[in-house]
């Protein structure tokens, strides 16, 4: 059996600097990059790592739409912060998006690419693993 695999671009110019897709979709795994708050359309990013949380979201979002699902269908996620601090401060944003999903996570401390980027957001959705009801395990 083979899968499909599809390279999905955001248009972000680290992508083509570097070298690698905003997602890979390998038959119905769709793995998105570390995603970072630069809006794509024109290279800016805020200040906040809030602002910058949502912008990552956005990102991410976009992704997973174009590879045919959503945050419904995520399965893992990785945060990558510099600054311990600056995660509390996102967990309401993170929550509004996972706290239905429940995905395993993990958050990292650790420099990332560029001085300007406060939080950074890794995916692993499987398509249509969000359309059944979640079952809590105690």
């Amino acid at each position: 059996m083979t899968h499909q695999r599809q390279a999905i671009l955001s248009g972000s110019v680290f992508e083509e600097r570097i070298g690698y897709a905003r997602a890979v979709v390998d038959g119905d795994w769709v793995h998105v990059s570390g995603t970072t708050g630069f809006d794509y359309s024109d290279m800016t990013i805020s200040d906040d790592v809030v602002e910058q949380a949502e912008q990552c979201l956005r990102n991410i979002g976009d992704a997973l739409e174009k590879a045919g699902c959503s945050f419904a269908d995520v399965v893992r996620v990785r945060y990558l912060l510099p600054e311990r601090e600056d995660f509390e401060p996102c967990w309401p944003v993170l929550r509004e998006c996972f706290g239905e999903v429940r995905p395993a996570a993990t958050m990292l401390v650790c420099g990332l690419a560029d001085p300007r980027m406060k939080i950074e957001i890794e995916v692993y959705a499987r398509r249509g693993s969000g359309t059944g009801a979640l079952s809590l395990i105690d």
